[in-house]
């Protein structure tokens, strides 16, 4: 088995622990779920039994957290072509966290319609934070928020509550 990426902690504090919720938690789960299957190539049920024994995962929201790691895999194709026109280097080169944030963000705007658009887009951005490289949440803020416009243009749109 792959080891999965533990958080980095350069940029901010992560949230405490008891503030985070459980779909966050399924989140972070999913980033080091799929982190296993880019770089190891390892088996989907292997990688869901291994990611389940992880310390923490009894407090993730593990509906949510099957829904983004078997279908980001199953979609894996379709997600990379909804990425790949807005990078601005090959597919092959961005770092396994970025596009396993990435395929998170671009599956939760496509199959989670309750889950607000610029939720998805924040809870990617400190996935990116807390897995990713220095700038890397920068990168996916850009490559997310013109998803965003793509795949709920009538959200983005809406003038926010006051």
């Amino acid at each position: 088995m792959t080891a999965t990426p533990e958080p980095r902690h350069t940029h901010q504090p992560l949230r405490k622990a008891a503030d985070k919720s459980a779909r966050t938690r399924a989140r972070e789960f999913a980033v080091q779920a799929l982190y296993q299957h880019i770089v190891g190539r390892n088996p989907a049920n292997d990688i869901d039994a291994f990611t389940r024994d992880l310390a923490g995962f009894h407090k993730a929201d593990s509906v949510h957290f099957d829904a983004l790691l078997h279908g980001c895999m199953a979609q894996a194709d379709a997600l990379d072509a909804l990425i790949t026109p807005l990078l601005d280097r090959p597919l092959n080169e961005l770092s396994p966290i970025e596009r396993c944030v990435l395929w998170i963000g671009c599956y939760e705007f496509q199959h989670c319609p309750d889950v607000p658009w610029r939720v998805v887009l924040n809870e990617a951005i400190e996935l990116a934070k807390s897995f990713g490289g220095t700038d890397g949440h920068k990168y996916v803020n850009g490559v997310l928020h013109q998803l965003a416009e793509r795949l709920r243009p009538l959200e983005v749109q809406a003038k926010p509550r006051a």
